[in-house]
This record gives structure tokens, sequence and C-alpha cells, in this order.
């Protein structure tokens, strides 16, 4: 068990000396912090501590998303008002979608194509709102259930931020990233994403405080909103069984599993057709706007009609959407269980939350879906996974190059293009290969652990959990060396860079 956080073994994390892209932004006002200035951690009376300001930056943040999304906000979308102001949303359109405008019940009354959690949200909401129209015909009910939706999807966005702030109490200025992400600008209330999103963080705070039925409850109930939370469940296998530290590993996935069944069983009983449309849906789903497949079809067509007899082999699967499901399945499981192999055989054992954005990244990879706002999923962790500020400004880059062309795309579909579909295309392969970079970084800092930053600041994994400091199981040394992946017995010792002295005390958070 790690030792408690202490003056002697804080060690606050300085971007501008540890983050070669931040200390060369640095120059700009002047270069890293001098000898002189007051540092992270030295006792202050200022109000205005990192914890503070990340935190107001992110309500500025928030605040600038609430803005660029007013333009829709009336449902007032005439001549495609929600794509020329880029501030479509899917809460305000499925409003009406779901019947919701009308009083209906989600499920009861009216399939839902979300997971349980998401639907009982929008049902919380929406059915308040509609009753209050009812009352008050003047109102817009689409404009008051968007921002009551905003009000609380801004909340757990903020719950999410001081999450990984109490997760990485050495290194404040990793959650900066997340705070002011330009993706969280543009996506932030497109859907109810970050329902599940504050879910999946949560269950990652409850494991790091050893609370293993708790956070399978919270994986589960994250899990039931948007599915992709229980994924971090295979991470905390495969560790699990490195460390030997099983019994808390299947204790959150036996709490999970009984948190997903409780709450979809309710449903799945009293309203089966209905519940069964989100996995019905997910199976007759064509190949989506700049997926892998996406981008594979487009280019068949350079060398292939598309006809019957003259069809790629990406053309090919765009007809055959059953065996484009299991070849997608197929690719996802052999890579995640490659993953696997690595997090076995590893040096050292991996950080929870490396596994989890690279498991959860080649999901995205490989699925026939990728909606523009599941490119959230992957914020927190890749913030917690590899807090590197130039890859994840050359990747929010790209992202949001997709959001431009995706809405160009979408204006231009059924009428004169507004841009070149290559020029989507492009804008598409570019998202992929920036995340396949970002898993590629996070593997190669696996495989070689002093690389990793955040492990220059603590001793082993500060989202470990039950695997902080465990030693790996005896099978480990064993495996590697048969496969001759020992480490050398001549290999160097750590340089003393690897392991700065402790500077004083951090600041409390605010």
């Amino acid at each position: 068990m790690s030792a408690p956080s202490s003056p002697e073994t804080d060690r606050p994390d300085l971007p501008a000396e540890s983050d070669p892209f931040v200390r060369g932004l640095s120059q700009a006002i002047g270069g890293p912090l001098g000898d002189h200035a007051v540092r992270p951690g030295a006792r202050t009376d200022r109000f205005w501590t990192a914890q503070r300001i990340i935190l107001a930056l992110m309500c500025m943040t928030l605040a600038l998303s609430w803005v660029q999304k007013s333009p829709c906000q009336d449902g007032n979308w005439q001549q495609n008002v929600q794509y020329t102001r880029f501030c479509y949303t899917d809460v305000l359109a499925l409003y009406y979608a779901e019947g919701l405008n009308e009083g209906k019940v989600p499920y009861r009354d009216h399939p839902v194509e979300y997971p349980v959690v998401t639907g009982y949200f929008m049902g919380a909401l929406g059915l308040p709102v509609h009753a209050l129209g009812q009352k008050y015909p003047q109102i817009n009910q689409g404009k008051w259930f968007y921002n009551a939706n905003a009000l609380i999807l801004s909340a757990l966005a903020v719950a999410s931020l001081m999450t990984i702030l109490a997760l990485r109490r050495r290194r404040p200025w990793d959650a900066a990233i997340f705070a002011l992400s330009p993706i969280l600008l543009v996506t932030a209330t497109v859907n109810w994403d970050f329902l599940a999103i504050a879910l999946a963080m949560f269950g990652l705070y409850a494991w790091a405080r050893r609370w293993p039925v708790l956070a399978g409850v919270l994986l589960g109930l994250g899990g039931a909103a948007k599915l992709w939370p229980l994924f971090i469940l295979g991470p905390l296998v495969v560790l699990g069984l490195r460390s030997k530290r099983l019994v808390p590993t299947l204790l959150t996935v036996a709490s999970a599993v009984v948190t997903v069944v409780a709450v979809n069983l309710p449903i799945a009983l009293l309203y089966r057709d209905s519940w069964l449309r989100f996995f019905g849906l997910n199976n007759e789903r064509p190949i989506d706007w700049g997926t892998l497949w996406y981008i594979g079809r487009y280019l068949d067509t350079k060398w292939n009609t598309g006809v019957a007899g003259d069809q790629g082999p990406f053309q090919w699967l765009s007809d055959h959407v059953p065996v484009l499901n299991n070849v997608s399945y197929a690719l996802t499981f052999l890579a995640c269980a490659a993953i696997g192999a690595l997090c076995l055989l590893a040096p050292r054992r991996p950080r929870l939350s490396q596994v989890a954005f690279v498991v959860v990244a080649v999901f995205l990879i490989f699925s026939k879906v990728w909606s523009q706002q599941y490119v959230l999923w992957l914020l927190p962790l890749i913030v917690l996974a590899r807090p590197r500020w130039g890859a994840i400004i050359a990747w929010s880059v790209a992202e949001i190059g997709y959001f431009t062309a995706f809405y160009a795309e979408l204006l231009g579909a059924g009428k004169k293009p507004v841009i070149p579909e290559g020029t989507f295309v492009l804008a598409s392969s570019l998202r992929l290969i920036t995340v396949a970079i970002l898993c590629g970084l996070v593997i190669r800092e696996i495989w070689r652990p002093e690389l990793d930053p955040v492990r220059r600041t603590y001793t082993d994994d500060p989202d470990g959990g039950a695997f902080d400091e465990a030693p790996d199981a005896g099978w480990v040394s064993p495996l590697r060396q048969r496969l001759r992946l020992a480490p050398r017995a001549d290999a160097p010792e750590p340089t003393p860079e690897d392991a700065p002295p402790p500077p004083p005390e951090p600041a409390a958070v605010g």
C-alpha cells in the first residue's frame, strides 16, 4: 500500500520543467519558474491555487460551450442553422424525436435508442419540462429541456475534472489539459455522454481509494448509460492477474455485473421490445461517417465501381452489415488480446489508466460507428494515461478539423457538396491517425516505463488501488525470462533525473 500523502512524499509536477512542449511555450512569458518564484506546494495565503485556477478555466470553457450552442437552443433550425453555426445537439433533437415533448415515458411509450440509465436521465428531465409546458404554454419546451440538460451535464463535467484533480494531487496542471480542451468546448452537450463519463471517473476514483464494490457499482451504472465504462473491467482483470489482486478485482467485476442487471431488468421484463431497440439498432446500423470502414469504402471507389462483381473489400462489407459486425468485433477482440499480452509481459505492471485508454481507443478505431461526441470518452483517459500537452494538442486539432468537415459534409448531404468528399476523408483519416499515434505513445511508455511522466511523480500507480505498489505474481518473471524479455543484468540504473527530490508541500484542493 502506498504511503499516505504528506509534505515529505508529495512531489508536485511543474509542467514548464517536466514537459518539453510547455517548457518551449513558457519562453513567451519568461520561461520556467525561477528560483525565487512562489512554487506550487509552497505555503501561501493566495486564493488562486492551481486547483482553483483550473476549476475557473473549466467553468469558462463550459460557459463558452453554452454560448457556442446558443443559436440552436430555440429549436428553430431553419436553413440548416444547426450545421452552419456548428451548434447541433442530440439533446434538443431527441426531445422531439423520442416523444418527450408529448409526455411519452421512455421505453413504456416509445423505444429509446440508448441504454437504460441514459433513458432514465432523459425521462427524469424531459417529463417535468413537458408538464411545465402544459401549465405554461408560452414557454419553449425544447429550450428549457436543453438548458436543464446543459446545466446538469456541465456539473458532471466539473465533477469529472475534480476527480482528475483528486487522482493527480501532485500533478494538478494535468487537469488543465481537460479544462481547456477545445474538444470539450464543441462537444460537451452534443449528447448525454458526460453522464457515463462522470460515472466512469467516479468508479476509477473509488477503485483508487480501494472501495472495490462501490467502484463496480459506479462502473456498472456508467456501462448502463453508454456501455464503454464496462470496458475498464477488462484491464482490471488483466492487471489483477499480474499483481495477484484478484479478490478486489472480482468484487468490482461482480458488483458491476449485478448493477447492470439490476438497472436493466425492470425495463427488459416490462418493455422488452423497447429495451431491445438499442441492441437492434447497433446491429443494423451501416458504416457511419468518418470511421475506418468509411475511409476504406471511399478508397475502394478509386479502384472499383461498387457494382456487384466489381467491389473492393470495404464496399462489400458495407453491403453485408452482419459480416461487418463480426469483423469489427473480431478485430477489437484481437487488439484487446494483444493489449492483455502487453500488460502481462511489460517490464513493469502498466498503470490502469494507460490500459483503459488504449482499450477504449481501439474499440473506437475498429467500430463501425464513431459519433462526434465519442471523442469525450478518450479525453479524461488520455489526461490520466499520458499528460503530455504536445501530442494531445495535435490530436485536438485533428478532432476540431474533423468536427468542421463533418458539419460541412452534412450541409452537402443530398445537395451540392460544400467540400470535396476527399477533404472529409482526409479529416477523418487525420483523426484516426492521431488517435492511433496516442495509442502508440502510451504503449511505448508501458513498454518503457522510465518514459512515463506520471511515474516520475508517483512511485507506482496513483489510480491503481489494490494494484498500487503490489509485486508481480510469481509466474511473471519466469515467463519474461522464457521469452527473453527480462532486463539484462548490466542494465543501467535509473538516472537521477528520473527521481527528482521532493519540493515543499503542495497546496490543498480548494
